[in-house]
């Protein structure tokens, strides 16, 4: 992975709950909506399976630099996306964004 690149991932719970219908509907419309709009690779969807985490998913995606990830944030799809479906069924997340620590990856 290039020094640039971005690994975004957000890990959650919905007021589904874990393993229903509801959830995994969540899931699969999530990643047919979000895993398209340009700039997203490697998407991913992940169950949670450590007692030590609060969160029962996860999503996770790569973006080519900063502009990438900013362009995705700002894309109508995404935009609609969390307005119309997270803020409405995910019960509380965590975000996270990284780089490659340059000075271990140069």
């Amino acid at each position: 992975m290039s020094l640039t690149k971005i690994k975004h991932m957000v890990t959650f719970s919905l007021h589904a709950g874990k393993d229903t219908p509801e959830a995994e509907a969540f899931l699969k419309t999530s990643a047919a909506e979000l895993a398209p709009i340009p700039g997203v690779e490697h998407f991913e969807v992940f169950h949670q399976v450590s007692s030590k985490n609060e969160f029962d998913y996860g999503f996770s995606m790569v973006f080519a630099d900063q502009a990438a990830y900013e362009a995705y944030n700002q894309h109508p799809v995404h935009q609609k996306y969390v307005a119309e479906r997270w803020l409405k069924e995910v019960s509380r997340f965590q975000e996270i964004d990284f780089k490659l620590h340059e000075a271990l990856h140069s």
